[in-house]
């Protein structure tokens, strides 16, 4: 038992949302008779739900302060009715484009985070304002149509990676792309037990850590191969190559800086954060100008799949961003949640509702179990808070790089820096 605990990070139920997600992934491969697995599904799973876990990754950080954004599909939509009519009208460039879409989406959030931080406004109402504002205006700029997107514009939603090199009957790039992948793997594992040894703190036994590193390499040289031998002319996706490099940015902002620590600590509780120095209205600002960033981002991955803009896009995408980073592990009040654990739930979404297609479940019975999923998920995380156990979606990502690696209350998927006004952060300035 101790040996599992160890191969498991230290807890049993520490990788509870993974085991679940591969769970899903079993249960529907063997009920579509093998359909699941597949290249050609994988591939569309990542792209058609690659914007969903982009907006996962800002949405945690909108939670994770303590508030909630309901603008980010007509946020998503509106800028990319701007960037489809721009490079339609404008002949602006396929760059150009991104640039100013990215542009749209730092104003938009400026807009809403000055209403939220420095008015004082409730970010609900801010946000229902400006679904309501942008959505409108998505369709008022567009007149209700569909305006088409070039075709280099459309490959940062539906391009892959290139083929280079000798033909090896697999795309060399993403083999490349895995075989990195697993070296860093191995590295940070290396890494980590040279650290414990260097600061005289007890590594797992060997063979666990060559186990563990073995299943995690195993799983993306799996991966690896699925991207690489699927039908001519498609690999990795390039939105699969977007995302990646977010959760890995943000990742870092939420594990390493003080302004990811500053986050946590206004989610947790603003006023002890305020009296240690952090300026929670500087976060707040920020938190929800980066949402809106992303929010552009996403929609103009989606217009590039969907290689037009139109006036239905961005319906429900807030509701799919807040349920993901719910059952990723975040807390309703604030001052809980992982940047990984966040995605990590985006593809249980993902997964179920693609499974469930797969199988010929209509579009009304999957928005129902998707919600019982939600609900249970989130039930049982605060029936275990109420027993006195460790949060059970709380517990998942904190060794798997979700939190800032420090002590945590038994609650928490990430440090509460600030749970009284006794407990200080450490710096002062954002």
């Amino acid at each position: 038992m101790k040996a599992l605990k160890q191969l498991l990070g230290g807890n049993g139920r520490q990788f509870g949302m993974v085991l679940a997600l591969v769970a899903l992934v079993a249960v529907f491969q063997i009920a579509t008779g093998g359909k699941m697995l597949t290249s050609t599904n994988v591939m569309n799973l990542f792209n058609g739900n690659s914007y969903i876990l982009i907006l996962a990754v800002g949405m945690v950080f909108v939670i994770i302060a303590g508030h909630i954004d309901l603008s980010v599909g007509s946020v998503a939509a509106f800028t990319g009715i701007v960037v489809a009519m721009a490079m339609r009208d404008w002949g602006l460039p396929w760059y150009g484009g991104i640039l100013l879409g990215l542009a749209v989406g730092a104003l938009i959030g400026a807009w809403q985070g000055m209403w939220v931080a420095y008015v004082g406004i409730p970010a609900f109402i801010v946000t229902l304002a400006g679904m309501l504002i942008f959505r409108g205006a998505n369709q008022w700029l567009g007149r209700s149509n569909t305006v088409p997107v070039p075709p280099e514009f459309q490959a940062i939603g539906s391009g892959y990676l290139p083929e280079v090199g000798p033909d090896t009957g697999f795309n060399n790039l993403t083999v490349l792309l895995g075989l990195g992948l697993c070296a860093a793997v191995v590295t940070g594992e290396i890494r980590k037990r040279r650290r414990n040894t260097r600061r005289g703190s007890e590594n797992p036994p060997t063979w666990v850590s060559v186990v563990k590193t073995g299943l995690l390499c195993a799983a993306i040289l799996y991966a690896t191969y699925l991207f690489a031998t699927g039908r001519p002319g498609t690999s990795f996706p390039i939105s699969g190559i977007i995302l990646g490099v977010l959760v890995i940015f943000y990742a870092f902002i939420s594990n390493k800086t003080i302004f990811g620590r500053h986050i946590y600590a206004v989610g947790g509780n603003r006023h002890a954060a305020e009296l240690s120095g952090v300026q929670s209205k500087k976060v707040n600002f920020l938190v929800m100008m980066n949402m809106s960033i992303l929010a552009a981002l996403a929609g103009m991955i989606f217009i590039a799949r969907a290689t037009a803009s139109g006036p239905a896009d961005g319906t429900g995408w807030e509701l799919d961003a807040i349920a993901a980073v719910f059952i990723g592990g975040a807390a309703v009040s604030g001052g809980v949640g992982t940047v990984v654990g966040s995605v990590v739930g985006g593809l249980v979404m993902a997964v179920l509702n693609n499974g469930l297609q797969l199988l010929g479940i209509g579009t009304e019975r999957t928005s129902i179990i998707k919600g019982l999923v939600l609900l249970l998920a989130v039930a049982l995380d605060v029936w275990n808070k109420t027993q006195g156990k460790p949060s059970l979606t709380g517990l998942i990502m904190r060794n798997f790089g979700g939190g800032p690696k420090t002590k945590e209350p038994a609650s928490a998927a990430a440090p509460d820096p600030l749970p009284t006004e006794t407990k200080t952060v450490i710096g002062t300035d954002v």
